[in-house]
C-alpha cells in the first residue's frame, strides 16, 4: 500500500517526536543525529541566519521543516492515478523571500533554494548525495553536502562538477547570498579547555 501526505501528517499527530519524510510512498522514520552533526547543522543555520535575517532575504529552517517535493512522472501510464508525492526535509534549507513571503503552519509545496545534508555518524554518502541531486533536478539552486568525518564540504549545482571545500577554504553563495562568506573551519564545533 502506498502512503500518501495525509497519513504521513496522521502519524505525525500520533508521533509527534518522530520525524519522517515520505519517499516514493514510503513512511521513513528518521533517527535522531548524533550530537556533533546537529550542532554543525545548528551553526551553519546561525551563520545563514544572521546573515539572511537583517536583509530580509527569506527564510532558514532547519531538520523538521518538511517540503513537499513536485511529482517528477506526473500521472502513471498504466492507470491515470497520481503518483505518491515525496515529502523530504533537509537539514538546513534556505527559501528565498520572493517564494514564500508569508510562513505557513504545515509543510510547504515547493522548493527550497538551498539544501544542505550533514552526515550523521551512521550515514552512508550515497543517499545524501541522491537526495540533493533530487533536490537540483526539481529546481533547487544550490545543494551542499559537510561530511564532518572527512571535514570537507561539497557544493553542488545542476549540470557542475561538484567542487569540494575543506579548511582554509570558503564558502560563498552569490547566486542566493551575494556577499556572503563562510570560512569552513567556522562549521566544526569548537574544543574548550
Amino acid at each position: 500500500m502506498s502512503m500518501t501526505i495525509a497519513d504521513l501528517e496522521q502519524l505525525q499527530a500520533e508521533h509527534p517526536d518522530w520525524q519522517m519524510e515520505l519517499i516514493e510512498g514510503n513512511i521513513l522514520v528518521m533517527g535522531p543525529s548524533d550530537y556533533e552533526s546537529d550542532e554543525i547543522s545548528t551553526r551553519l543555520s546561525t551563520f545563514l541566519n544572521n546573515w539572511v535575517m537583517p536583509r530580509r532575504l527569506g527564510r532558514v529552517t532547519g531538520s523538521s521543516a518538511g517540503f513537499i517535493l513536485p511529482t517528477t512522472e506526473g500521472k502513471d501510464s498504466n492507470n491515470g492515478e497520481e503518483q505518491p508525492r515525496n515529502l523530504r526535509a533537509p537539514d538546513v534549507s534556505f527559501v528565498r523571500a520572493d517564494k514564500l513571503k508569508k510562513t505557513k503552519r504545515d509543510f510547504v509545496e515547493l522548493l527550497p533554494d538551498l539544501t544542505v545534508e550533514v552526515k550523521s555518524k551512521t550515514d552512508r554518502i550515497k543517499p545524501l548525495v541522491e537526495k540533493i541531486e533530487l533536490f537540483l533536478k526539481l529546481g533547487t539552486q544550490v545543494g551542499i553536502l559537510i561530511d564532518p568525518d572527512k571535514f570537507t564540504l561539497t557544493v553542488y549545482r545542476l549540470n557542475q562538477p561538484a567542487v569540494v571545500l575543506k579548511d582554509g577554504d570558503t564558502l560563498t553563495i552569490p547566486e542566493l547570498l551575494p556577499g556572503w562568506e563562510l570560512a569552513i573551519s567556522e562549521l566544526w564545533p569548537p574544543e574548550f579547555d
